[in-house]
């Protein structure tokens, strides 16, 4: 497990692309055969990958947790983005078909994954906060969860969200996680742009063809900088960053947030006109 440390807002505006890319954005999560994961100090979460490919993989526990497993004082939540595969907890297997989440709880000593199909394995995405209670691992499949549609045509800003873990649905400690759809013609997501100093964020890129890239907004409001991100790549927003892009084609995102509050509407809105 690699580690990201937190800086703030002075020390990145003095970043150039390559220092901005190395602190911010995350390139190899989905590998082969392989788990990989990364600690940021943002609020401690954990952000990984796991692709099973000809056999299973078990969750690990990196010597820096300080901990017997991996989940002793931690939460997860896992949310498919490739073919169908299963993940097993503590005995318990959960089957997840693309974009199915499941929520696993704090205690849960041993958790695998599976792809149905070695030749199209499933591609499961991680997001794992500090925890200080148990809530029951619990499915939600994509057709349980209840969508929101937000944005325009008009605007290239329309988009239907999935909310998976949040106060009124998958119960956690302080892990938030969902789903961004874009809808056909629409390239930005989350504009107009906002901020929440109460928690951070992470944002994973991916269904977006080959060949082309989102450019991701980061930075105060009123020095923003920006990373091109490409399929399958993660970006770290800290909670004084805006956090929007922009596509050069269709695409669908992961949000995933962790820090004092569960609320999905607390945030700080910034307009349009106020972005420098």
């Amino acid at each position: 497990m690699t580690q990201r440390y937190a800086i703030g807002p002075r020390e990145t505006a003095a970043l150039n692309t390559a220092e901005l890319r190395e602190n911010f954005l995350l390139e190899n999560l989905f590998v082969a055969g392989a788990i990989e994961l990364v600690y940021t100090h943002y609020d401690r979460m954990v952000v990984g990958g796991a692709v099973p490919a000809a056999g299973a993989l078990e969750l690990p526990c990196p010597d820096n947790l300080k901990a017997d497993y991996f989940l002793e004082r931690r939460e997860l939540g896992i949310l498919n983005i490739g073919a169908a595969g299963t993940v097993t907890v503590d005995g318990q297997t959960y089957e997840l078909g693309n974009q199915d989440c499941l929520y696993v709880g704090r205690g849960s000593q041993k958790v695998t994954f599976a792809s149905a199909d070695a030749d199209s394995p499933a591609r499961f995405y991680l997001l794992s906060t500090p925890a200080h209670a148990a809530h029951p691992t619990t499915r939600l499949t994509q057709a349980e969860a209840t969508p929101v549609t937000m944005g325009t045509a008009e605007t290239a800003n329309q988009r239907t969200i999935y909310k998976y873990i949040y106060n009124e649905g998958l119960a956690s400690c302080q892990l938030v996680m969902g789903l961004t759809k874009l809808h056909p013609g629409s390239v930005w997501n989350t504009m107009p742009a906002h901020t929440h100093d109460r928690r951070m964020e992470a944002y994973l890129y991916f269904d977006l063809p080959a060949g082309q890239r989102v450019l991701h907004l980061m930075g105060q409001p009123q020095q923003t900088r920006h990373l091109w991100v490409s399929e399958g790549q993660a970006v770290l927003s800290p909670p004084w960053s805006v956090h929007a892009g922009c596509g050069t084609a269709g695409y669908t995102f992961i949000w995933g947030m962790g820090g004092e509050n569960q609320e999905y509407t607390d945030m700080d809105a910034v307009a349009i006109t106020d972005l420098r």
